[in-house]
Formats: C-alpha cells, sequence, structure tokens
C-alpha cells in the first residue's frame, strides 16, 4: 500500500481489532456499548485525503473510472451522510457514543473528500452538489444512513473485488482507494451493534413505533434502489444510496448474478473477520442473498470463489 495514505501498522489498526472488556458481553449492556464505541474509536485510521497521491492512468484505464455511472451519487451520498450523522450525535448526552458518532460523521465527511480529490485527480465529470441541510429528525436520519450502508455496502465489498480481479481498476487505485472499503465494514459493524444496544435499552413502550420506523426506512431504502435500477433517476439526481453501481456490469468482467452474490458473501466475511467476535454482525442483508441464492443455478466459479481465493492478498498485511 501507497505509504502516503497509511502505513502498515495503521492498516493492521483499521482491519483487527478485540475488546478488553469481559469475556460475556450482554447485548444491551454498559460493556455492549463500550465494546462497539471502541472498536469504531480505536480503530480509526489517520490518513490525510490531502496526501494521497493518486496513481497516473494510461488512456484505456482511464476511461474505466471516468464511464462509471456512480461519482455523482457516490459523492453526494457521502456529503448527506456526514451531515446525518453529527446531527444525530450532537442531540446524545452519552460522551462516549457521542465521541463515536463524531468519528464516524468524519470519517464520512472523509470519504467525501477523498472522492472529490479521486475525481479531481481524474478529470471526471459530476454534477454540482445540492446543498445539504441538517435533517429536521435526526434519528430517523442516522438510522438510514445506517441501513442504506448495509445494503450498499455488502455490494460494494463484492463489486470492488471483482473489479481489482478482472483487472477493471488497476491494483495501484485499488490499493489506494481499499482503506475507504473497508471504512465501511467499520460504520455497519458499529451501526448493527447500535441498533441492537439501542433496542433493548430503550422503553418497552417505544419498541412497537420504533419498529415501525424500521420498516418504514427499509422500505424507503428498497424503492429507491428499484428506482436507480430501473434508470428512473436519468437527470442524475442522486437518492441515499451508497457505493453501488447501477448494475453488476458496469465493473469488471461479465459476471452472473449468483457469481456477484457468492463474492459479495465471501468479501463480506473476510472484512468483518478481523473484529471481535462478540461484537454483532450485520444479518439481514447477507441471509437474503443467502436465501436468493437457493433460487439460482449454481455459479460456474463457485469453486474458485472461497476464502482461500479471495483477499488472501490483503490479509497478509
Amino acid at each position: 500500500m501507497s505509504d502516503t495514505l497509511t502505513d502498515v501498522a495503521e492498516d493492521r489498526t483499521l482491519r483487527h481489532w478485540t475488546f478488553r472488556g469481559p469475556t460475556r458481553v450482554k447485548t444491551g449492556s454498559e460493556a455492549h456499548k463500550q465494546m462497539f464505541c471502541r472498536m469504531l474509536l480505536e480503530t480509526h485510521n489517520p490518513y490525510k485525503p490531502t496526501v494521497i497521491e493518486w496513481p497516473p492512468l494510461p488512456p484505456d484505464a482511464l476511461e474505466r473510472p471516468c464511464s462509471l455511472p456512480i461519482w455523482d451519487i457516490a459523492v453526494q451520498t457521502e456529503g448527506r451522510a456526514s451531515i446525518d450523522v453529527r446531527t444525530y450525535a450532537e442531540q446524545i448526552g452519552d460522551p462516549l457514543l457521542r465521541e463515536a458518532l463524531m468519528m464516524d460523521a468524519d470519517e464520512e465527511a472523509r470519504h467525501k473528500r477523498v472522492l472529490s480529490r479521486l475525481i479531481a485527480a481524474y478529470g471526471i465529470e459530476i454534477a454540482p452538489e445540492p446543498p445539504y441541510p441538517a435533517p429536521r429528525d435526526a434519528e430517523w436520519a442516522w438510522m438510514r444512513t445506517g441501513y442504506s450502508e448495509c445494503i450498499d455496502s455488502f455490494f460494494a465489498f463484492g463489486l470492488f473485488r471483482s473489479a481489482q480481479q478482472s483487472g477493471y481498476f488497476p491494483e495501484a487505485l485499488v490499493e489506494t482507494f481499499e482503506p475507504v472499503i473497508q471504512e465501511e465494514a467499520r460504520h455497519i459493524l458499529f451501526f448493527a451493534n447500535w441498533v441492537a444496544w439501542h433496542r433493548r435499552t430503550m422503553p418497552l413502550w417505544r419498541r412497537p413505533w420504533h419498529a415501525l420506523r424500521v420498516a418504514a426506512i427499509w422500505t424507503v431504502l428498497i424503492w429507491q434502489r428499484i428506482a436507480i435500477a430501473k434508470n428512473i433517476d436519468a437527470q442524475g439526481v442522486a437518492h441515499d444510496s451508497n457505493f453501488l453501481p447501477e448494475s453488476s456490469s458496469v465493473i469488471g468482467e461479465a459476471i452472473e448474478v449468483g457469481e456477484l452474490i457468492e463474492l459479495c458473501l465471501v468479501e463480506n466475511d473476510r472484512r468483518m473477520s478481523g473484529y471481535d467476535a462478540r461484537l454483532l454482525r450485520p444479518r439481514l442483508v447477507p441471509s437474503l442473498a443467502r436465501f436468493a441464492l437457493r433460487f439460482m443455478k449454481p455459479s460456474r466459479r463457485t469453486g474458485r470463489i472461497n476464502q482461500g481465493d479471495v483477499g488472501h492478498d490483503m490479509d497478509r498485511r
């Protein structure tokens, strides 16, 4: 990895973490809160977007990232996410949880700066950014951001790996952008544990209303992704979806849907594997993906998509 982004020790800290607390951690307990907050804070990678040296690309390689229809959505999503998370953090009285949420917001803002500098470095044209006002319902906005990342990061993990395997993105560019993808794994791990902790600690009378809000958020997110998949957003107006191309055929070699799902599952497990096993993992999207695979024909590459084949080079760091 380029030493302008991070060194080997910092990169390992980003990917591996163990909680120095009780052996058993009950969901919703003080120890649980300490664990998922400390995970986010102690695995923070202090790289600075201003010192990233984006590798020069030959014309054919440069054309590939420039042609992707994702940059408007990606930049605007990170800009919106940083405001949404920060607004919610400012309402939290618990010092440790507030600190962790502010770290999350700062990292989302840093992702936007990384994307902006990548776009500038390679001359990618995007639509003007809209304003990002603070949300009226901070908790709703925070949960929408978290669940959105749970969906989109799952697929981004597989698409990013597919682009690397196929050579669609040059290795130097993959290595430079890799920490941003891993940070998304930390964010959804933090969010999944926050959701479980938050549900357990709220009064019983609030739980039905909370469940309805979660169901409404999922409805909104699914509708937005259907709209994007159908190219309804033809004007380039971004909705709240993360780094997720409109079609798996956009990035990398031709890849079957089942093959992509298998790759996403393997990559999701790999990126989560370095963190304390007592932390809850995001389960809904991987479970739905495994359910969908039951109705698909076995991939021609199933035997090659396994833990030994995927990601072994990065796990050696």
